[in-house]
Formats: C-alpha cells, structure tokens, sequence
C-alpha cells in the first residue's frame, strides 16, 4: 500500500512557522511594555521588603505610587505596609480617597473595601470594620470577611456572633471549629455564672458539649455548679468524664475531686482514685495533691515514702522539694543542709516552671484556656513545663 504526499503541505509550512514567530515577538513586546512601565521605584521597594526593611520599602513604594497613580495594585501593596508598620491612618486615608474615584468598577470597589476593612480592623475601630466586612457580598470575600468578623466577636465578646460566624465559616470552608465553639458557649456559660443563673450556665455548657464531646473546660464547670448547690457525688460525675475527654487536664480537678470526696465522706476512695490516675498518667499535679494529701493525713513519713517513689519513677524539681520537705519535717526541721537545698530547688522551679503556647511560645505564669498572647483556644499546656529559650520557641513555632 503507497501513501500518497500532498505536496501542498509544503506550501503551508512556512506559513504556519511564520505566524508563530510574529506571535512570538508580539507576546516579547507586550511583556517588554508591560515590565518598563512599571517605576524603578516599584523593583527596589520589592527588594527592601525581602530584606526587611519595612520603613525603605514604604518609601520605595510610594514614589512608584506616585509615578503610577492608576495602579490598585501599588495602592494595596502600599496599604499593607502601612498596616505592617502600625500607620493605619495613612493607609485608611489612602484607601478612602480611592473609593471616592468615579471610575472604579465594582469588583475592584470591593477590593479596597475589603483593603479598607482590614485598615480599620488593625486600628481597632471595630464597628466600622464589622460594617464593611458584612457588605463584602463578592465571594471571593466571603470566607476571608468570616474569619475578620469572627476575630472581631472574640476581642469584643460576642459570643452568640461568634457561634454563629464560626458556624458559617465551618460550612463553607470545611474547616471544624468545634472546639472554638464549645469555647464560646463556655464563656456564655461563665456570664451566665456570674450573673448568678446557674440553670442557664448548665444549658450553655451542654451546648458546649455538644459542640465538642471532648471539652474539659465544660465539664470542669459542671462540676463546680454541682458542688454550688452541695451535689458532690455529681461533681465528681462530671469531673471523673475528664478522663475519657483530654486526661492530661485531670491534675486542673484533682484537689477539687478531694474536697468533694472528704465532703462525701470518702476521702480514701477519693485517695485511691487519685493514685490510680498518677500510676496511669504521670501528671506532676496529681502528685502535688497527693502529697499535700498524705502530708495532711497520713504524716510526714508515709508523705517522704510517696515523694521518694515518685522521684524514682519520675524524676523532677517539685517532687524533689516535697521529698527534702518531708524529710525536714519527718526529721529535723532545723536541719539547715535541708532547708538550703529545698531553698534551692524551689528557686530553681520559680524561674523555670511556665505554661508555653503551643501556638506562639508566650510564657505565662499561670493556666488559661486562652493564650493572653495570640488568643488560640486550649494552646497552652495542662501542665507547666520548664522554660525554653526564646529561639527554641521561634524555632518551634516556625517549624510548624
């Protein structure tokens, strides 16, 4: 079988080859175009800002503003800086003045709405960024505007806003934010605790629950209403469930579990539990309670016996303190060798024992379900830990 060649082809070719150059050398001078007229300006205020040097970059970048007025692109740039470098009038006065041009079309209004927004936000004029995020119809603001307007709810507490963003956010991204949620039922929980309606803080905290079945926070509550209205055995219901939830929380009610169990009457079965979470657990907490319990108790022998096991087992500052003070005062309490060491230790542990967040490394002296620092919910450790240098923390923090 031949195959026949069609000599036309040869015609055609060159043709073919001859467009694709002229297609080329077109897209080269459009790029060419487009990269000189953008000012010099712009390049080095791109340079400053992989440098760092935020102040040189404002500068770069408002000349090349300044030689392109027309470019939203600047602007924006421009206002982030601004933002950054905590001059948010300057930013919300640029993005202002934008707004009033005539000729800008809806999508981009709604960029420097959205722009605008965020100036405001950062200043901590909430009410007019909550305005402007909730005029952000576009879609392409949606989720972002949510995220704005949830940080906003939480910094001003408004809690029921805050369900109902975090709720909205969690169905249009996929992203659960269960245990953000359960938090804030909690803190509707702890108004209605202060205002003394202890029906209504029940209901919130088994919404919380609900929210999140694993929300220690909520179960801690329950039981300190139980024991309000003299209903130990359902405290310790409540707090007992903290085990099945997130165990490493348990030494947060270990002494309140005591108090309840001695208020009951069965304080060794409260003992017994107690050892039974430390033998599982390891929590340095629980050991704290059981040996003021022993102390108390038991004497200071049966206390010393506790701290040295422990100390075998586990090794750390605090157990050392509560054996050198039980020895002290199982033996002689004017025994100046102990009482320098146990001075020692307890140095030691003040300057080092701290609850990191896991989130930005703040140091905080005491527990707080939410970090002082950057506001994530349940970052910061059950138990205290030893201090770590200030670059370990950005490691960490990093890395993740």
């Amino acid at each position: 079988m031949t195959v026949e060649f069609e000599y036309w082809w040869l015609l055609v070719l060159p043709l073919f080859f001859t467009l694709g150059w002229i297609a080329a050398r077109v897209d080269i001078k459009h790029l060419i175009s487009e990269s000189t007229t953008l000012p010099a300006a712009y390049f080095r205020g791109l340079n400053f800002l992989i440098s760092d040097q935020h102040d040189r970059a404002v500068e770069a970048f408002s000349e090349a503003m300044q030689a392109n007025t027309d470019s939203l692109e600047l602007h924006f740039a421009l206002g982030s800086l601004f933002r950054r470098t905590g001059e948010t009038d300057r930013a919300i006065n640029m993005h202002l003045n934008l707004l009033d041009k005539k000729e800008l079309t809806e999508n981009q209004r709604s960029a420097v709405k959205a722009e605008l927004a965020q100036d405001y936000l950062k200043a901590g004029l909430y009410d007019r960024a909550e305005e402007l995020f909730k005029g952000l119809d576009d879609t392409r603001y949606r989720q972002p505007a949510l995220h704005a307007l949830l940080e906003i709810y939480v910094r001003e507490r408004e809690w029921t806003r805050a369900i109902e963003t975090a709720t909205e956010l969690e169905r249009l991204s996929g992203v659960p934010f269960r245990q953000e949620i359960a938090q804030y039922y909690c803190e509707l929980a702890m108004n209605e605790i202060i205002a003394q309606n202890p029906d209504a803080a029940r209901n919130q905290l088994h919404m919380a629950i609900d929210a999140n079945k694993n929300c220690v926070r909520a179960s801690v509550l329950l039981g300190d209403l139980e024991v309000n209205d003299g209903a130990h055995q359902a405290a310790i219901s409540h707090w007992k469930r903290i085990e099945f939830q997130q165990p490493e929380y348990l030494g947060l009610v270990a002494g309140k579990m005591l108090k309840s169990y001695r208020a009951s009457e069965q304080l060794k079965e409260g003992l017994d539990q107690l050892n039974t979470y430390l033998e599982t657990y390891k929590l340095p907490s629980l050991m704290s309670v059981l040996y003021e319990a022993t102390l108390a108790e038991d004497g200071a022998e049966k206390a010393t016996k506790l701290a040295r096991n422990e100390l075998i087992r586990q090794p750390n500052l605090t157990t050392l303190d509560q054996l050198l003070q039980a020895r002290a005062m199982a033996e002689d309490a004017n025994d100046q060798d102990i009482q320098l060491m146990q001075q020692t230790v307890r140095n030691a542990i003040g300057n080092r024992s701290a609850y990191h967040c896991d989130q930005c490394g703040f140091r905080a002296k005491q527990f707080h379900w939410q970090c002082p620092a950057c506001n994530a919910w349940e970052s910061l450790p059950a138990e205290p830990s030893e201090a770590i240098s200030r670059e370990m923390t950005i490691k960490k923090t990093n890395g993740k």
